[in-house]
């Protein structure tokens, strides 16, 4: 199953990524490499070098990194987050644009939700596990 779709009027390949609350629209479009998130360029959206590489890794995995312009548009949870959600939606938008990437994306574990969420807090306690104070007296 491939979850991405094309554009028919821009010829643009579409994807979507998630992790943890985070949500990646990703649009592929033949270009020079250039990678814009939220109207706003790469390298001043993701600040921190971790969440750079994280966004940029599918690309590499293909060495497709120079030939494909990134638009992403991406909403919810935190930058880690978001950066994850792009690496996701980025690596099946390149699965809908050439299906040989597809053994790269897989083993490599791009294509795979992180289902890791965080837990809900309960009642009667202060947070997911941790209870109140005892006291003695």
């Amino acid at each position: 199953m491939n979850p991405t779709k094309k554009d028919k009027s821009t010829g643009d390949v579409l994807g979507t990524g998630r992790r943890k609350s985070a949500v990646a629209r990703i649009r592929l479009r033949a270009g020079t490499g250039q990678i814009t998130v939220n109207g706003r360029t790469f390298d001043q959206y993701f600040t921190t070098p971790d969440a750079q590489a994280q966004v940029i890794a599918p690309l590499d995995a293909v060495n497709k990194r120079g030939e494909i312009d990134v638009i992403a548009t991406v909403h919810g949870g935190g930058p880690i987050g978001q950066a994850g959600a792009c690496r996701m939606g980025i690596a099946r938008a390149l699965c809908g644009l050439a299906e040989e990437t597809f053994p790269a994306m897989r083993s490599q574990g791009f294509l795979t939700r992180d289902s890791r969420m965080k837990e809900r807090k309960k009642c009667g306690l202060r947070g997911a596990r941790r209870g109140t104070q005892f006291s003695k007296r």
